[in-house]
This record gives structure tokens, C-alpha cells and sequence, in this order.
């Protein structure tokens, strides 16, 4: 998964550097032997699921300054972004052209429900809606609702250094629900087996 990432950078032709942060030696030759820049280890604090994709990014701006160079833009490809487009980064970074200097540009896709008529369950088994006024509202009625597509963040220095909620202020990249999956969990990994293959057919 990991060099579709590194292949998807390097056909969009809008970086000048490929550079994966990883505190993995197997993952750091697997990335090196795609061509991709691994010039350091991440330290033990960003070895963990606690990390953050802000305190990576700026781990990796600090040790661009130690270098004496100054990115003009970074973007924070996911190696869990199996379903990412070239053409998808080169739009976001010319939709980053156009944004003010403290915003994201970041991919989302809808939700394929309207969010005010979702439910709750409760540790016994009950449900409540945690909207329960839009109970006679119809689906096709309610305002559609956005989610972050967990594949890709553009933005400046500036902005990674000093924004701290991506998503106000931002310029979303809409994405179709049908390229768009997570991989958090086994079930996530089983769907974008299916989508992969259902994509690839259709191709």
C-alpha cells in the first residue's frame, strides 16, 4: 500500500521531494526501494498511535530547517490512502494556490446518510436519535453533510506550524464515497479489498 502512495506522488509531478517519516527499518526499505527519501528515523514520541499527523509534518519541516531549506508547500500523503488519484493531488494543490495562506486543502466525500437522522445506541441496546426533531423530517430534505477522506492534507509551512483544526477554513477536494475508504480496522481493509476489485473490473 505503501508504494501506491509513493507511485500516486510521483506521477502527479508536483513535488519535489518524496519523503516518508517512519520509525520502521522495514518500511523505510521498502519506501527507499520505490525511489522515495527516508533521511531519518522518527524519534520514540511519534513511534506510537498517539502520534499526530501535525507533530509528524512538523517533525519533518524541523529537520528541513536543520537542512537550510524552506518548503514552499508540504503535503501529508497517507500510505493508508490506497484509492488516491495523481490527478486528486495535483487538483489539491492548485486548488492551495487559490487558498489564503492559513488554510488546509483536504479530501472529503459525503456522507451516503443524512447525519441529523442518525441514531445512538445505548450500553443496554437501545437506540435514540441524537437528533430526534428531524424524526418527520424527509432524508431527501436534509442538508447534505461532509466528512474528512483520511487520504490527503496540503498546506503551507505556516499553516501546519499554527493551524490547529484543519477543517475550518479549509478547501475540501469532494471525492466520490465509492474511491473513498478508511483503513482503520479489519472490516475497513475487507472493503477496500472489494472496492479495489470492484474498480479495478470496471476499468
Amino acid at each position: 500500500m505503501l508504494a501506491w502512495s509513493i507511485e500516486a506522488a510521483r506521477a502527479a509531478g508536483c513535488f519535489d521531494r518524496i519523503i516518508v517519516s517512519t520509525d520502521d527499518e522495514e518500511i523505510a526499505n521498502v519506501a527507499s526501494n520505490y525511489d522515495a527519501e527516508v533521511p531519518f528515523l522518527r524519534p520514540a514520541y511519534l513511534a506510537d498511535d498517539k502520534a499526530t499527523t501535525q507533530a509528524v509534518v512538523l517533525h519533518t519541516l524541523e529537520w528541513f530547517e536543520h537542512q537550510n531549506l524552506v518548503p514552499r508547500a508540504v503535503c501529508c500523503l497517507y500510505a493508508t490512502a490506497p484509492f488516491v488519484l495523481p490527478s486528486d493531488l495535483l487538483a489539491a494543490r492548485h486548488l492551495l494556490d487559490q487558498a489564503p495562506t492559513s488554510s488546509f486543502v483536504f479530501t472529503a466525500t459525503s456522507f451516503p446518510f443524512p447525519i441529523q437522522r442518525a441514531i445512538q445506541i445505548d450500553t443496554e441496546g437501545y437506540s435514540a436519535m441524537v437528533h430526534p426533531e428531524q424524526f418527520n423530517t424527509r432524508s431527501q430534505d436534509l442538508e447534505e453533510a461532509f466528512h474528512d477522506a483520511g487520504q490527503f492534507y496540503w498546506a503551507r509551512p505556516e499553516a501546519w506550524r499554527h493551524t490547529r483544526n484543519f477543517f475550518e477554513n479549509g478547501r475540501p477536494l469532494v471525492l466520490p464515497r465509492w474511491r473513498v475508504q478508511d483503513i482503520d480496522t479489519e472490516e475497513d481493509w475487507r472493503m477496500a479489498e472489494l472496492l479495489h476489485q470492484v474498480i479495478e473490473n470496471s476499468q
